[in-house]
């Protein structure tokens, strides 16, 4: 058992790995769980270790660094081809996730890998986006009926789509939660502080505030924690590139008030410092305003254990035996999270019994 091998390069960026065979093949091995591959070649190379990587492991690191990029521009590409589908329709188109950290040029953009790509629209226009959005080949991923119902009724996007020719997947959110979710959002709040990009006009991101809570709230309510470090990893960037900002955390904090978030960012901020030693500034840390943030102290020392747990990267050479439990138990309260209980108990009994028949599952929202 090899243990955690990639936050510490992080926690540390001075902290080199010495490493045997079998040390490097659990580092790459949990790289490539965590979908950090590209991420951490890049962190090697910036710092002038490639050299010094055994030749087995450095050919799959520089490998690594193609794909990513390739993935860079087709984001880049992609993104333009639906902001000439939007065109027409009267809503702001506001990248989400990595495409905005990719557009904006944000520190979590290097290296990123993608699966998809999330945009924003006003809720008024969504009948309008879609429409315009499978006039230029876009169609629905999924067409089975209960799940179209469940994404339009009770969910914060539409049914997932994909091209029909280039085979892009996109998801369109009018808001960032469920709106039958404990911490649901109100998505015209979140457009009335967007920030335009720079170049072709109707493109924008969220404020750099309402980034970092977006991190925070999907990272522990979507339930998907395979991908739960880079997602961490990417949120901890965002901090330390935006705290250089006047203002950025007494303002993050209000937000996270504003907006009803005080719990998930809560969460965020105890294990970005556990992991990453990344916390706010004294001073603030012992002001009313951010001793608020934290949830009752039973919880907030269970959430971080499970938490601990479930972000360790799914991996044999750092697998805890209590591990798939606390995902499990965390993939529960992230449904009981969302959607009140007689639709939860109606909503995962039907996903078993699609599952005991053998039947299409019922798609979750996907890490982004």
């Amino acid at each position: 058992m090899s243990g955690d091998l990639l936050s510490p390069l992080w926690a540390d960026p001075a902290w080199r790995p010495a490493l045997g065979a079998a040390g490097w093949e659990a580092l790459l091995g949990q790289a490539r769980r965590a979908r950090l591959l590209p991420r951490l070649a890049l962190h090697i190379e910036q710092r002038g270790w490639m050299a010094d990587v055994p030749a087995g492991p450095r050919r799959h690191l520089q490998a690594s660094l193609p794909v990513a990029e390739r993935q860079r521009h087709e984001v880049r590409w992609e993104v333009d081809r639906i902001r000439r589908a939007l065109a027409s329709v009267d809503t702001p188109v506001v990248l989400l996730k990595g495409a905005a950290y990719v557009a904006a040029g944000l520190p979590p953009a290097p290296g990123r890998l993608f699966s998809d790509i999330d945009i924003l629209v006003d809720r008024r226009r969504l009948d309008e986006v879609e429409l315009a959005l499978r006039a230029h080949g876009w169609v629905q991923l999924d067409r089975d009926p209960y799940d179209d119902r469940y994404y339009r009724r009770w969910m914060h996007e539409l049914p997932p789509m994909r091209h029909a020719v280039r085979g892009t997947n996109l998801d369109v959110h009018h808001t960032l939660t469920a709106p039958t979710s404990r911490f649901a959002v109100d998505g015209q709040r979140l457009l009335a502080d967007i920030r335009p990009l720079a170049g072709p006009p109707g493109l924008f991101v969220l404020s750099p505030t309402d980034m970092v809570l977006h991190s925070a709230v999907h990272l522990f309510q979507e339930g998907e924690f395979d991908h739960g470090l880079r997602d961490l990893l990417d949120m901890n960037d965002l901090v330390r590139h935006h705290a250089a900002e006047p203002g950025f955390w007494p303002d993050l904090v209000q937000r996270a008030h504003d907006l009803g978030l005080q719990v998930p960012l809560s969460h965020a901020l105890t294990h970005l410092a556990r992991l990453f030693g990344t916390r706010a500034p004294e001073a603030l840390a012992l002001a009313p305003s951010l001793r608020t943030l934290d949830p009752h102290p039973l919880r907030r020392r269970a959430m971080a254990a499970l938490l601990t747990l479930a972000l360790r990267p799914n991996h044999p050479s750092c697998r805890h035996p209590l591990a798939p439990a606390a995902r499990g138990w965390l993939y529960l309260r992230s449904h009981w999270l969302r959607m009140p209980a007689p639709l939860l108990v109606w909503h995962l009994g039907r996903k078993l019994l699609r599952r005991a028949g053998g039947g299409p599952q019922a798609r979750a929202p996907q890490a982004r």
